[in-house]
């Protein structure tokens, strides 16, 4: 069993939806104070590592994960103690039902729950045909005789609801299927950066670490940004794979020149910087258009302009319990990565941001 996999279980074990980041807070605080100056977090709870330049005028670049997974949130509890939910995130609803989950109450208790379905046997009457559920149609089920029995184990609405799902190998030891690598990447990203940097001198000051409610839309960057003041963004952050639909982002093809999203466009000398870093590290690569966003759209809007980019990887079947993913890309997205930060002195900072 390879050390990177061992990290994985451990990262994408944490709960931790929207608004409820704090096992992956605690994880993330844990791993990077040996490493920085000092830990900061801001007012939504971001959280992040800054190592300071010994260099005068050195620029600020940020480096953020974001920290939650998709999920939802209980809003009621029936009479016969099954619940209805909110969905945190984006789901889609052909993977919601008949799942596991895990509720944890606001007291930190565990409760297993399933998330129910309509089996064929009931759905033989004319009347009755089989649909996309919505969110706040799914029943949540963890057995219990009625309400007051689920109260009983401390279950109030407002408490969350995550899936439950073990990180395994796939019977060629390339690629990990796990629950939540959006964004349980970016945390592992930002935590090997700052060990693998521990030592170094650099040429800017860096703050690295996580935002929170990303998956909400993209909150916890206009906070961060805002307190931090970074003069260049680097989302780290996971996408979509369409390889098997016969589209762009292919597992094992290396790191995401992610050159367009609906939210955000990237620069002409930010992607003129990227490309040369990669050829230069031997870093493999691929062009991605993305459908969707990343903490990088809502960075590049703030303090009169961040030129901002993602440092992303994809992974099949994401927003679910069962992404697949290759570790190698990991390996390619860290080291490019470093070879960015280490390269970011004032004068290329400059130069990024002349027009």
């Amino acid at each position: 069993m390879s050390d990177l996999f061992s990290k994985i279980e451990e990262v994408t074990a944490l709960h931790g939806i929207a608004g409820h980041e704090f096992q992956v807070r605690d994880y993330l605080r844990q791993a990077i104070t040996p490493n920085v100056e000092r830990v900061e977090t801001d007012g939504l709870g971001g959280l992040f590592g800054i190592k300071d330049s010994p260099i005068s005028k050195a620029p600020r670049i940020m480096v953020a994960a974001h920290m939650d997974e998709v999920g939802f949130m209980v809003s009621d509890i029936k009479l016969d103690g099954t619940l209805r939910a909110v969905a945190i995130g984006g789901w889609n609803p052909l993977v919601m039902s008949s799942q596991r989950f895990t509720l944890l109450t606001h007291s930190g208790e565990q409760v297993p729950i399933i998330s129910g379905s309509t089996p064929p046997h009931l759905l033989r009457d004319n009347e009755r045909q089989a649909s996309l559920p919505k969110a706040a149609d799914i029943i949540f089920d963890g057995g219990f005789t009625d309400k007051a029995e689920a109260e009983s184990f401390g279950i109030i609405p407002g408490d969350i609801i995550v899936p439950d799902s073990k990180a395994i190998l796939t019977a060629n030891g390339k690629n990990v299927i796990s629950k939540a690598w959006d964004n349980r990447y970016g945390i592992l990203m930002v935590t090997e950066l700052l060990e693998n940097l521990r030592q170094e001198e650099l040429t800017n000051t860096l703050i690295a670490g996580a935002n929170v409610q990303e998956e909400v839309g993209l909150r916890g960057a206009h906070v961060s940004t805002a307190q931090f003041d970074p003069e260049l963004f680097f989302a780290v952050d996971c996408s979509p794979a369409g390889d098997i639909y016969g589209d762009q982002g292919k597992i094992g093809e290396g790191i995401l020149l992610r050159f367009y999203d609906p939210g955000h466009i990237m620069l002409r000398n930010m992607r003129d910087f990227l490309l040369t870093t990669a050829e230069e590290a031997g870093i493999k690569y691929q062009y991605y258009t993305a459908k969707g966003g990343t903490d990088a759209g809502a960075a590049h809007l703030q303090n009169k302009g961040i030129p901002s980019t993602t440092i992303g990887v994809c992974a099949r079947y994401i927003h679910s319990h069962q992404a697949l993913y290759n570790m190698d890309d990991f390996y390619q997205a860290q080291a490019f990565l470093q070879a960015i930060v280490k390269k970011l002195d004032r004068s290329t900072v400059d130069l990024i941001k002349q027009y």
